[in-house]
């Protein structure tokens, strides 16, 4: 293999691992016995849903802005596998990313809301990494 295929795996290896470990604290966050954030484990939802596409735009050579807008990166994998708007329904999750973590913005979340955002994370996740195994990637174990 060469240097650059290299580095691109270790690049695309480090986006999945971070998005796992997103996943892996939002679904802790209901063992909390008392006082659970549900707009948090909301966020590292969306973080996780936001960083396993990035990965597969990483993969892919694209460049993508700075955003935490899940449309936009669902838009941005479309053009290269248009068998990603499956994952239209995650789009939602942009709105944990930030409008729920300031008073400006604040709404209180409720269990349902947040087990619905790790149910859509898991959903990116799993088409995301179905994908990329497809191409013989291999990619760091699942440990969420």
């Amino acid at each position: 293999m060469n240097d650059k295929k290299s580095k691109l795996l270790q690049k695309l290896n480090q986006w999945i691992e971070i998005a796992d470990e997103d996943l892996k604290f939002a679904k802790h966050g209901f063992t909390i016995s008392s006082g659970v954030s549900y707009r948090i484990i909301a966020f590292h939802s969306q973080q996780c849903a936001e960083k396993y596409l990035k990965a597969f735009l990483v993969y892919h050579k694209i460049d993508f802005p700075y955003t935490y807008n899940i449309t936009k990166l669902i838009n941005l994998c479309g053009e290269i596998d248009n068998s990603i708007e499956e994952l239209r329904t995650s789009e939602i999750l942009t709105s944990y990313a930030t409008a729920n973590r300031y008073p400006s913005e604040y709404r209180k979340l409720k269990k349902v809301d947040a087990l619905n955002s790790v149910k859509l994370a898991m959903k990116v996740k799993d088409a995301i990494r179905k994908r990329l195994t497809d191409l013989n990637l291999k990619l760091p174990k699942d440990n969420t």
